[in-house]
C-alpha cells in the first residue's frame, strides 16, 4: 500500500498540472502577456524632440513640447502633440508640410530627452529624476537613494501621468513594474 501512495500522488499532480495549463511555474496565458505589454509612449510637456525634414536643413532641429502640449514648428505653426505618439507627430507634420509648403515631405522624429518622473515619501532623496527607457519601480527607488528606515518596502503608490488617481503596487509581486515619464511615485511609511 505504501508504494501505491507516491504513484497516486504523482498521477494526481500530473492531472492538476494539465488542468491548470501544464506550464508549471511562471506560465502565462495569452491574455496575461497582452495585459503586460506597455502602451505606446505618448508625448507630453517637457519632452524634447529632434525632427528631421529630409532635404530641408532649415526645418531640421531640436524642438520642445510646450506646457500647452504643442510643438512650435516653422511654416505650420503650433502642432498639438500631447497624448500623441511619435508616429502621429510625423504623420501630422508630413500632412501639414505637404499642404502647400513642400512637395513630398519626408519627416522623421525621435525623442532626445523624456520628461522627468517624480518620487516622494520615504526615500533618501525625494525629488525629480531623469527618465531612462526600461526604468522600473525598484530602479526608481534606487536612484532616489533607496528606502528610509521608516519606509514600507512592500507597497508603493504610483500615479501615472495619464491617470487622475494613484494605485497601489505590491513590490513583492511586481518589482519590475514599469515607470513612465511624468509618473509620480509615493513611498509610504510602514506600520510597526
Amino acid at each position: 500500500m505504501m508504494m501505491r501512495l507516491p504513484a497516486l500522488l504523482a498521477a494526481l499532480m500530473l492531472v492538476l498540472l494539465s488542468a491548470c495549463g501544464g506550464g508549471g511555474y511562471g506560465a502565462e496565458s495569452p491574455a496575461d502577456r497582452v495585459a503586460q505589454q506597455p502602451a505606446p509612449y505618448t508625448l507630453g510637456p517637457g519632452d524634447k524632440l529632434r525632427i528631421t525634414v529630409f532635404g530641408e536643413e532649415t526645418l531640421t532641429g531640436e524642438y520642445s513640447v510646450t506646457g500647452a502640449g504643442d510643438v512650435s514648428f516653422p511654416l505650420v505653426g503650433n502642432v498639438p502633440v500631447a497624448g500623441k505618439t511619435i508616429q502621429d507627430l510625423q504623420g501630422e507634420l508630413t500632412t501639414r508640410l505637404g499642404a502647400g509648403y513642400l512637395a513630398d515631405p519626408r519627416v522623421s522624429a525621435e525623442i532626445i530627452d523624456y520628461r522627468p518622473y517624480y518620487i516622494l515619501g520615504e526615500v533618501t532623496r525625494p525629488g525629480q529624476y531623469d527618465f531612462a527607457v526600461g526604468l522600473t519601480l525598484e530602479q526608481a527607488v534606487a536612484a532616489a537613494g533607496g528606502f528610509t528606515y521608516r519606509a514600507n518596502t512592500r507597497r508603493i503608490f504610483l500615479k501615472q501621468a495619464t491617470e487622475t488617481r494613484e494605485r497601489l503596487i505590491d513590490l513583492r509581486e511586481n518589482p519590475s513594474f514599469p515607470v513612465r515619464p511624468g509618473d509620480t511615485i509615493r513611498v509610504g511609511e510602514r506600520f510597526f
